[in-house]
């Protein structure tokens, strides 16, 4: 689950870093990177409590 949730949240820092410089698509790319870290963050929490 680490490796996962370390994965998603790499992801979504590099989507962060590349909104910015992809003309047309900076709100999507940055949305899903604040997604990513979300799920990234909330999977450890929700599969550890069951």
């Amino acid at each position: 689950m680490f490796i996962i949730s370390l994965l998603l949240f790499l992801l979504g820092m590099f989507a962060f870093g590349i909104s910015f410089s992809i003309p047309g698509l900076e709100a999507l790319i940055f949305i899903s990177g604040i997604l990513l870290i979300s799920l990234a963050m909330a999977l450890p929490i929700h599969l550890r409590a069951k």
